[in-house]
């Protein structure tokens, strides 16, 4: 039997990485760029200067990837995600009523009490 040699991969598990932008940073940065050429489009279809255009693009483009590596830079792979998640959380619960910390018994919502239930079961 001849020896034979493979190519293990080692980057199994791991998040893309492009030029410094992990994981979800990759898209918004795709999304910014298709945004910033439909702009160009609609300004060039509109009859604007294309300096004007360009210098518009240009610099959207710009301010888009500063902003978008420093997230990326300080958040990390899964920050920005669990940030917004955190945001979503309430700080306070507030109730008007204590019902709530009570338990309901079986014929206050309109069922069988569990003693006066059937049993298919075998005795």
């Amino acid at each position: 039997m001849a020896n034979s040699i493979y190519k293990i991969n080692k980057g199994i598990n791991k998040s893309i990485e492009f030029k410094g932008f992990k994981a979800q940073y990759i898209w918004y940065m795709a999304i910014v760029i298709v945004c910033l050429l439909v702009i160009f489009a609609l300004f060039y279809f509109l009859g604007i200067n294309h300096y004007v255009s360009l210098l518009v693009c240009v610099g959207g483009g710009f301010a888009a990837f500063n902003k978008i590596y420093g997230l990326s830079k300080k958040y990390g792979e899964h920050g920005l995600s669990k940030m917004m998640a955190r945001k979503s959380i309430p700080r306070i619960l507030k109730s008007n009523n204590r019902s709530l910390f009570f338990k309901k018994q079986a014929h206050d919502e309109g069922r069988t009490p569990i003693s006066q239930r059937k049993s298919y079961l075998p005795d």
